[in-house]
């Protein structure tokens, strides 16, 4: 059980995600202890890649090796502490871990949100725009675009979890979870958490905003795209696209798979942390194949880099 300070609220909080698995939860160490290991390789290879390659430097691939930053780093946040959990059932966390967890955790699902908005504004432009691409497109207005959306991400997950840290946790230390998910935490206060749902709903608006945006892009790009003319520049634009869907869908998919989870009381407890983990791993595992395989420029990179080694070793 977690320490209680003087005025009786928890300092440190036991993640217990899995319990009810009881003596077959340390065999989970082995597919997460896969799964970060993939993340982190596939994801550092499209980093690397595109971060190396001048040609790559172009707004759309950029986008991508952020998206895989985001894949690489994710994982780190909460995984390394799962696997301790599962085989040497070590589930302690201190309440300023957890909070420093939460944030990363959180501003990461907003800064995901903003890439993807990103690139269905990038494709907008290049598509419905594309002789004044470059005069859209640039270095100083992506930079202010970027900058824009950290702030928004980082204001509302500072407050959402700013709102937390006066709490008092007394009713329990045991949290069903694998990580310091929001609700999980801020269902343990004794205290009025009236606020803090709120901020939860500004934070979730936040996404849902950037959705209804990227929606709405691709609806306008797919009807400028089926009435323009067939040919390899329409077949090309399609395959890019398409590409970019796939990405999103994943991507949203998880975040309704979890948040539904949560608010169906019949669903197992395992079932809602299992949705609310693959929310963050699921992107991290798929991006890289989906770029990896269906990007042409960044897949005769990594074949190269790979043959390169190859010769290398010999």
């Amino acid at each position: 059980m977690g320490d209680q300070s003087n005025n009786n609220s928890f300092t440190s909080f036991q993640l217990i995600g899995f319990t009810d698995l009881k003596g077959y939860r340390p065999l989970l160490f082995i597919p997460f202890c896969i799964i970060i290991i993939y993340t982190s390789f596939a994801n550092a290879i499209l980093i690397i890649v595109i971060s190396k390659h001048r040609k790559l430097h172009a707004p759309m691939y950029i986008l991508i090796g952020l998206i895989a930053a985001l894949g690489f780093c994710v994982p780190i946040y909460f995984i390394p502490r799962m696997l301790v959990g599962f085989l040497l059932d070590w589930n302690t966390i201190t309440r300023h871990e957890c909070l420093i967890q939460m944030f990363c955790l959180h501003f990461s699902g907003c800064f995901q949100s903003t890439i993807l908005l990103g690139m269905a504004v990038d494709r907008f432009f290049a598509i419905i725009y594309p002789l004044r691409y470059n005069d859209f497109v640039n270095l100083t207005n992506s930079l202010i675009f970027s900058a824009v959306l950290s702030i928004r991400n980082a204001l509302a997950i500072i407050v959402m979890v700013g709102l937390v840290v006066p709490l008092t946790f007394c009713r329990t230390d045991l949290i069903y979870h694998s990580f310091c998910e929001h609700t999980s935490v801020v269902n343990l206060a004794c205290n009025d958490i009236t606020k803090n749902y709120l901020a939860l709903t500004v934070a979730f608006g936040i996404t849902s905003a950037d959705c209804f945006v990227i929606f709405c892009s691709y609806v306008i790009i797919f009807v400028v795209i089926f009435r323009s003319p067939s040919g390899e520049s329409r077949h090309k634009a399609i395959h890019t696209c398409t590409t970019h869907i796939m990405t999103i869908v994943i991507a949203y998919i998880s975040v309704t798979a979890a948040f539904v989870g949560y608010r169906v009381p019949t669903i197992p407890r395992d079932i809602r942390v299992l949705t609310s983990v693959m929310y963050h791993l699921v992107p991290a595992i798929c991006n890289p194949i989906i770029y990896g395989l269906r990007t042409t420029e960044i897949r005769t990179q990594i074949v190269n880099l790979f043959k390169l080694n190859k010769v290398t070793s010999y």
